[in-house]
């Protein structure tokens, strides 16, 4: 038994207990990672340097391979370390920072999404009020007010979460420091305070998948009246990458988090947190650039415009 003012690390789930899987999944780590540094840079580099992207989609498209890229590399390096140096260990201070960094980039990412479908709800249901609604004034408001938001969430569960007492022991099933592994180590019912927390939070995050469902079901039945078949490929074309990160990003936590205790396992728990903390990151810039053509072409100009200076 030990208490929270006693514990100095914890010990983080081990990925492989063999020499050979520890090098196998440090090199995939490490791939991911730098897929994830690549696209997401191509995506901030080409949206800051191309004039003509500066325009409200591609400016929180920015802001979203900022959160991405944050969320990656959140978590990844450390698993990378102790993957190669074969230990499990993380400081006291070094999970809190973990844990309130997760919390703050996956929020963010979600509110982030949130606003774009707005983007996309503007564009296509109310194309003549787009510059006013989204005026550049609005865009910068919106942009702090997710990123805002998602500090203070963060901020909250966090504090929350380090003040409960630990008796349960330091060993986390986890290849990285995530509240719910926090949680089953205390020995108090105030973990209750921290799960109130989550509902104000699940309350909220449910709310903006509501909006977000209202809003495509609005965007489908506009584009589907849309006369010309040009104009509702264009649509699509803006619509179906940010519905499919959309898709990828709450299927994965959704069941993540709420999966059914019953079915609960170590290697289970860990393939659900990679999915949703590392796969979309990594991915999402791909899903971007697959059918946006202004965003294709401008990496293009860009990648170009690198190898011609060298």
């Amino acid at each position: 038994m030990s208490n929270s003012s006693s514990i100095s690390h914890f010990f983080l789930l081990a990925l492989a207990d063999t020499r050979q899987l520890q090098l196998l999944h440090f090199c995939l780590l490490l791939g991911i990672s730098l897929a994830a540094l690549l696209g997401n840079g191509l995506i901030i580099s080409a949206v800051a340097c191309g004039h003509h992207l500066h325009t409200p989609m591609f400016f929180f498209l920015l802001n979203l391979a900022l959160s991405d890229l944050g969320s990656i590399y959140t978590t990844v390096p450390k698993a990378m370390y102790n993957t190669l140096w074969d230990t499990t260990t993380i400081s006291y201070t070094g999970c809190a920072a973990q844990i309130f960094l997760t919390f703050f980039f996956l929020s963010a990412e979600f509110y982030l999404l949130t606003i774009m479908c707005y983007d996309r709800y503007v564009s296509i249901c109310k194309p003549l009020h787009y510059g006013t609604l989204l005026g550049s004034r609005a865009c910068a408001h919106m942009a702090a007010a997710a990123w805002a938001s998602a500090f203070l969430h963060a901020l909250m569960h966090t504090a929350n979460t380090f003040s409960l007492p630990l008796c349960h022991g330091n060993a986390l099933g986890q290849f990285f420091c995530e509240i719910p592994a926090i949680l089953k180590l205390s020995c108090s019912k105030s973990y209750l305070r921290e799960i109130g927390l989550l509902v104000v939070t699940s309350s909220l995050s449910f709310g903006c998948f509501v909006f977000i469902v209202f809003s495509y079901v609005q965007i489908f039945r506009a584009v589907l009246r849309m006369p010309s078949e040009q104009g509702q490929h264009k649509a699509f074309s803006t619509c179906l990458p940010h519905l499919a990160v959309l898709s990828l990003f709450l299927s994965t936590g959704i069941f993540a988090y709420l999966k059914p205790p019953s079915i609960s396992s170590p290697s289970l728990d860990v393939a659900l947190s990679v999915l949703y903390s590392v796969v979309p990151p990594a991915l999402n810039p791909l899903i971007y650039s697959l059918r946006n053509q202004e965003l294709k072409a401008a990496v293009r100009r860009l990648i170009t415009g690198c190898f011609q200076e060298h």
